[in-house]
């Protein structure tokens, strides 16, 4: 069955936490996240401060707005992958593709160090991140139960630990002045090996 497009409702509340998520960020990015309040994002969005809590429970989610998607693209490249495909291998055409696309989500561009560099400055999105990274090795574990493969948490906790591991240093690489062309076509690579070797292993069957 088709999923409805979402109707003119939807689409409005989702343009308006988008456009607070947005000017949150260009925000945080001049001045510093610790030195911008909720308040001022507000005021600078036009909106009222309980509307900016409406949409984020927490000032770090309007850094992090894209977490939901991460969580519904990662389970559903999980509960719908075809007969006979692994979970590890859909996830890691999941995230070889998006990082193809240069989706945010997975891809390294020189471009996106001033908010890794904005995360690194800030303990309490560093702390976000890392609460955020085990919500989803939790989402890919149920999805993982739900579709038989053995050892789901254990499982999810290898796979998330092997990404990140990945992601971090191609994102330290950027960070340390290293040529971005030269890591944006390496990481790919990277993520493949390393989930490669994650199929071949006893450690992960799925």
């Amino acid at each position: 069955m088709n999923e409805q497009p979402p109707g003119r409702r939807e689409r409005k509340k989702s343009e308006l936490r988008t456009r607070i998520s947005d000017i949150a960020t260009a925000l945080f990015l001049e001045r510093g996240f610790d030195e911008v309040s909720v308040s001022e994002v507000a005021e600078a969005a036009d909106v009222a401060r309980p509307t900016v809590f409406a949409y984020f429970p927490r000032k770090e989610d309007l850094v992090f707005d894209r977490y939901p998607e991460a969580e519904a693209l990662v389970v559903a490249a999980i509960t719908d992958r075809p007969a006979g495909t692994s979970a590890v291998a859909a996830l890691t055409d999941l995230v070889l593709s998006l990082a193809e696309q240069g989706h945010p989500l997975t891809a390294i561009r020189g471009s996106f160090a001033p908010f890794w560099r904005m995360v690194a400055e800030s303990r309490a999105l560093q702390a976000r991140a890392r609460e955020l990274l085990d919500h989803l090795e939790q989402a890919i574990a149920r999805a993982m139960a739900d579709t038989g493969v053995p050892e789901p948490r254990f499982t999810a906790a290898i796979i998330v630990a092997a990404y990140r591991s990945v992601h971090l240093g191609s994102v330290e690489r950027v960070l340390a002045g290293e040529d971005p062309v030269t890591v944006t076509t390496d990481h790919p690579m990277r993520v493949r090996n390393t989930f490669d070797r994650l199929k071949s292993t006893a450690l992960v069957d799925a």
